[in-house]
């Protein structure tokens, strides 16, 4: 395990003797999806076993040195991943090729269990938390081929300890910086693996989301972000936060890129009951794709979800306009706000409880000594070591968690049925019902807000998130442009199992769009 550095490498230079060749200039994978990496792997144009070299080096060059993102908080060493990647060249020469994923390197968010990596869901009480085990979704990774380059930071815990916190920011991993403007937030929990995709420190990426955790990141940092519908992927060694809303998820550059990692991680586990339909659920989400995808649909407008930005819906206007001119039929609906104030207090409700039950059931059964085995251990070592853990804010929610009823209590039982009744059948069920729509589409995000640790965050543009995470369902967001040089996304969201087609939907509207922008780390866009 290694967190890259190019100083010895600089050291090897400076000391080679002068007769010495220089080695070629590794390629330059800035802005390059999966798909072209593999094409250009096929065609021998890239050398499959440097692959991992080459990012294995922008990543040091851009996230320990230069613009410092802190996007990754750990990585295999330069030989671990050159063996794997020349393994999987041999195949390839031999005709063995695993799928589209085959050779394409992937960062995997820290609180999901990597062999050989610890798992530290952000936090010093976990910073030895070396299982030995891969979570099911990376078993089926590296099946596919992908080529594990380590884990993202996050905002610590998944962003459930606090009220106050600054997203992206964990006593591990530090602050994770915004790629487009590095005093920009990058938002949260999977601040990390949106950064690093927007910064092509990999290709692919893996997030999870509890209410927001991939799309939002995904959206301020300009790439693809999709959170499926919960029971679909596995959360099986993923530590928890939510039984009822976990769920795994890719972030990518491309929406064919994101279909292809949930091609490969869609599965039931045998280890995680609500998976149990998704072996009959799942499809080949790449084969589904269509540049087609929206004529004839109807598609529901949540115009009351823009907020009062111009320039946020001049770009949601030209969006629509797009997707008119695509086949699709837009429907405003002006009414999706409805219950949303109860909606949020029941969503409180259950997570506080869900969150103290799962996360001491994942800490007791964890294979290592000396690890917290309760929140209520986790609450006790962030007193202890309150300078590392609690110098930006407090742990307010945790505390909360820890009074909390069973998941047998009367309360929960009311509060959960009362989130799903209103995220689901009121909300996002209602929704497509009654004014016959296919699917809703909204603004998924403002522009990323100046991070400050010691005020936490200050975002208060559009949100849509809520009602997919309570209810399960399938939220996809896309890049729409950007205002203030800052990207903004567009969100599809669907009923459940409808992941297949919202990806399509997302596809036929980026095709047609083409509205991502690339990076440019500004040092300062402080008002």
């Amino acid at each position: 395990m290694q967190k890259i550095s190019l100083l010895a490498a600089a050291v090897l230079l400076m000391i080679a003797p002068a007769a010495a060749a220089m080695p070629p200039p590794l390629p330059d994978v800035a802005g390059k999806d999966a798909a072209s990496l593999q094409y250009e792997m096929e065609i021998g144009r890239l050398y499959e076993g440097l692959v991992g070299d080459v990012y294995l080096d922008r990543l040091g060059r851009l996230d320990d040195y230069g613009p410092k993102l802190n996007a990754v908080i750990a990585t295999f060493s330069f030989a671990d991943v050159g063996i794997e990647t020349k393994r999987l060249y041999e195949e390839r020469k031999a005709g063995k090729l695993r799928g589209p994923l085959h050779g394409i390197p992937i960062l995997i968010k820290d609180n999901i269990e990597v062999a050989g990596l610890p798992t530290t869901a952000g936090s010093l009480a976990l910073k030895n938390n070396v299982t030995g085990r891969d979570a099911f979704i990376v078993t089926k990774l590296r099946e596919a081929g992908a080529v594990i380059l380590g884990k993202t930071n996050l905002s610590e815990w998944a962003n459930l300890r606090s009220d106050k916190s600054t997203s992206g920011w964990s006593a591990v991993g530090g602050l994770t910086k915004n790629p487009h403007a590095l005093d920009r937030n990058a938002c949260g929990s999977s601040s990390g693996s949106a950064a690093a995709v927007a910064a092509s420190l990999a290709p692919l990426a893996i997030g999870t989301e509890t209410d927001g955790s991939i799309t939002c990141p995904a959206g301020v940092n300009g790439v693809v972000g999709f959170k499926p519908s919960v029971g679909l992927v596995s959360r099986g060694f993923i530590v928890p936060v939510s039984h009822s809303q976990d769920t795994a998820g890719p972030i990518t550059l491309t929406v064919r890129d994101a279909a292809a990692v949930m091609t490969v991680i869609a599965g039931s586990d045998p280890a995680d009951p609500a998976t149990a339909e998704a072996d009959k659920r799942k499809a080949d989400y790449v084969a589904a794709l269509s540049p087609d995808a929206l004529r004839g649909k109807r598609i529901g407008v949540l115009r009351d979800r823009i907020g009062d930005r111009a320039d946020i819906a001049a770009l949601f206007d030209a969006a629509l306009v797009q997707m008119t001119a695509l086949g699709a039929t837009v429907v405003e609906i002006a009414d999706s706000k409805s219950g949303q104030e109860a909606l949020g207090k029941a969503e409180l409700d259950v997570l506080m409880t869900e969150l103290k039950a799962g996360m001491t059931a994942y800490l007791a059964a964890l294979p290592i000594a000396n690890s917290p085995r309760s929140l209520a251990d986790v609450i006790a070592f962030n007193d202890a070591h309150a300078e590392e853990e609690l110098k930006w804010f407090d742990q307010v929610l945790f505390e909360l968690a820890e009074t909390s009823g069973g998941l047998d209590s009367p309360a929960y039982r009311e509060a959960r049925a009362t989130a799903i009744r209103l995220a689901g059948a009121e909300g996002i069920y209602r929704l497509l019902k009654a004014h016959h729509v296919d699917l809703l589409v909204a603004v998924t995000n403002g522009p990323a807000w100046v991070s400050d640790l010691a005020k936490g965050d200050s975002y208060d543009g559009p949100s849509v998130s809520q009602m997919p995470a309570v209810a399960g369902y399938p939220h996809l967001t896309v890049p729409m442009g950007a205002v203030e040089g800052l990207p903004v996304g567009l969100s599809f969201i669907g009923a459940k199992w409808s992941d297949a087609g919202v990806l399509a939907a997302g596809y036929a509207y980026e095709q047609a769009s083409r509205k991502r922008i690339a990076p440019t780390y500004r040092t300062d866009t402080t008002p």
